[in-house]
């Protein structure tokens, strides 16, 4: 733990640097709603760190919320950390300035914990290079008492095991009250003068609910390579480690202050969650398999959240987000009340999630009360309808079509098509009807004006811990090059069609990385090594620095990725309980692979996936309140 004494700025190193790296203002920090302590005046010190550049971590909401439920606590200081641009990373390693904060610009090692908050697991180098230039040892083994905790959350905390060497913590699920009882303990450590050793501390962390402690656990393996389990190491620890689940969002309706940016950033809007968890059941989706169940914020505090919000930031735009905002009970109500309260002022609503099928004239013409018609963005997923019965993803291309019109008609000049391909079971011509759909929504949009666009968006599916196809293989890059190859010749015919394709390479690693075990962990500090950085960015990432990192860890790709699972193979994730029965999600891929979908179970009786009884809950709609196993 560090110590009492207040840490020394970097600021008066730094600032000197700043004429010479692009965009300096990533590293000032005194935006809005900035909240700045003095350490010494404080019993626990967070710095949350996103590992990308500024402008994609700053409007990340878990970093938002988390950073407000901290400061709120009068004796607990929560500053913020991003990962470094090249041109930024090379003067700081020549000058020997540590990652730092950007409240107060102290070093990472001057903070009791650090967490990173990890949305995909392009951040892994990223997370390592962050940690190497704080001064930190990259295992975590290698650490001393007066070192801070390391913890990781978010998405790709539900297999923590490729990062297992590295962190301290790995907390799956929902973070409002897990770091209030974290900053409990570390507080009391602090005031103690920090009498625990490090092995004590986390032996208590260890009892908070959800907390996994890797050096607790060690990984098994069978003679043939493949994993036994992950297993406790001593009494006291949990077999398995279950995600936190807030149960009612209208208790936490963050972010209050939001943080408003200086420098241009990918959102540039206010964000309210109007609700956690989906139940649409898109088998290719770990978002809404692990978020599960449905928590609605009420109506009314979703309009005490915009007000305030509005008031408290000065954006123009109100982003209303959940992984399917138009699933809400009470959305037509909510924007139109909400349309009402900014009708003829310069503040904007928008969904930046909605379905096809749930989306329609009413809904359309309350986000464009302002007059603002910005794009649509819709995600079919697959081009036929077979196929979107495999991933249980239930829109018709009547839906679609009708949509379209609906758009088109409405004012709105440009709709985007998002299509992932690779998906199980698909054949050719599922993949050149993505083509053919896009083709069709454009010849709509031609009805209502010749400069109206479409844009098809396609990427290779990557299977996903905690998903129904977590059994399933991975196509290989030069399969989703062929794919694509079919798309690109359809839509040649008519170059008024836009397309846009992500390279395969990344989504390799990707795999790698999503369902690789402890024994990845070598690869990712060999690619960290090697120089890999914004892996997430096609400027940057290099491929073959990861292929060579894999060969030097004795890691064979082709096995991770490339194969199919059997029913009982143990995955290395299983010890992470995210509420749902293994035994469900495989029969969910039975039926997936009988082309058998499944309903909404919000509406219907349950079906058992597990998480409702599992975590004593239940979907909770403010409109229309259904329990667990009510019908």
């Amino acid at each position: 733990m560090s110590d009492s004494t207040t840490p020394q700025s970097v600021w008066p190193r730094l600032e000197p640097l700043l004429d010479g790296v692009r965009k300096p203002a990533r590293y000032v920090g005194g935006e809005d709603n900035i909240v700045v302590k003095d350490h010494a005046d404080t019993d626990s010190r967070w710095l949350l760190v996103y590992p990308d550049a500024y402008e994609i971590g700053q409007p990340n909401q878990g970093i938002q919320i988390l950073y407000e439920v901290l400061n709120e606590r009068s004796r607990t200081v929560a500053e913020r950390a991003f990962a470094p641009w090249p041109d930024m990373e090379d003067l700081m390693r020549e000058h020997d300035i540590p990652l730092f904060s950007l409240e107060n610009h102290l070093p990472l090692r001057s903070f009791d914990v650090v967490g990173f908050s990890l949305a995909a697991e392009v951040g892994y180098t990223n997370m390592l290079n962050c940690l190497d230039l704080g001064g930190l040892a990259l295992r975590a083994e290698d650490r001393t008492d007066e070192d801070p905790l390391v913890i990781i959350g978010g998405h790709a905390a539900f297999n923590p095991e490729p990062l297992a060497p590295f962190v301290d913590v790995a907390v799956a699920g929902d973070g409002e009250e897990f770091v209030q009882e974290l900053d409990d303990l570390v507080a009391r450590t602090r005031r103690a003068d920090g009498a625990l050793s490090r092995r004590a501390l986390l032996t208590q962390v260890a009892q908070i609910d959800g907390a996994y402690v890797p050096r607790f656990y060690e990984p098994r393996y069978t003679a043939d390579g493949r994993l036994a389990g992950t297993f406790p190491r001593r009494s006291g620890v949990a077999y398995r480690v279950p995600k936190r689940t807030v149960s009612d969002l209208d208790q936490w309706p963050y972010p209050r202050k939001q943080l408003v940016p200086l420098t241009e950033t990918v959102h540039e809007r206010y964000a309210v969650e109007i609700f956690r968890g989906c139940t649409r059941g898109c088998r290719f989706c770990q978002a809404g398999m692990i978020t599960r169940p449905v928590r609605e914020r009420s109506k009314e505090t979703v309009k005490r959240m915009v007000a305030d919000g509005v008031a408290n930031t000065g954006l123009n735009e109100v982003g209303l987000l959940s992984l399917s905002s138009a699933d809400h009970s009470e959305i037509l109500g909510m924007c139109g009340e909400l349309a009402d309260t900014y009708e003829g002022t310069a503040t904007s609503l928008s969904l930046p999630s909605t379905r096809v099928d749930a989306f329609n004239v009413e809904l359309a013409d309350e986000l464009v009360r302002n007059g603002r018609r910005t794009g649509l963005t819709f995600a079919p997923e697959a081009g036929t309808e077979r196929m979107r019965r495999v991933i249980n993803k239930m829109v018709t291309e009547a839906d679609m079509l009708r949509t379209a019109e609906t758009a088109f008609a409405n004012g709105w000049r440009h709709i985007k098509l998002y299509f992932m391909i690779g998906l199980p079971t698909e054949r050719d011509e599922d993949v050149i009807a993505i083509a053919e759909l896009g083709l069709k929504v454009l010849a709509v949009g031609r009805e209502y004006g010749r400069k109206n666009k479409v844009t098809v968006s396609v990427g290779g599916f990557v299977p996903k811990p905690h998903t129904p196809f977590q059994w399933c293989a991975q196509d290989r890059p030069e399969q989703l090059h062929r794919k694509l190859g079919l798309i690109k010749s359809r839509v040649a015919s008519d170059r008024n069609l836009n397309l846009r394709y992500h390279d395969p390479e990344p989504g390799l690693i990707e795999g790698l990385l999503a369902r690789g075990d402890q024994r990845v962990a070598d690869a990712i500090e060999g690619a960290f090594r090697r120089g890999a950085r914004f892996d997430g960015w096609n400027e940057h990432y290099d491929h073959a620095s990861w292929l060579a990192a894999c060969r030097d860890a004795h890691i064979d790709i082709d096995w991770f990725c490339h194969r199919e699972r059997g029913e009982d193979e143990v995955m290395a994730w299983d010890h992470i309980d995210s509420g749902l029965e293994r035994d469900w999600l495989w029969q969910d891929l039975q039926d997936a692979v009988r082309e058998r979908p499944l309903d909404d179970c919000r509406w219907i009786p349950c079906y058992d996936c597990g998480v409702c009884p599992g975590l004593d809950l239940a979907h909770q709609t403010k409109h229309l309140p259904l329990y667990a196993g009510q019908s």
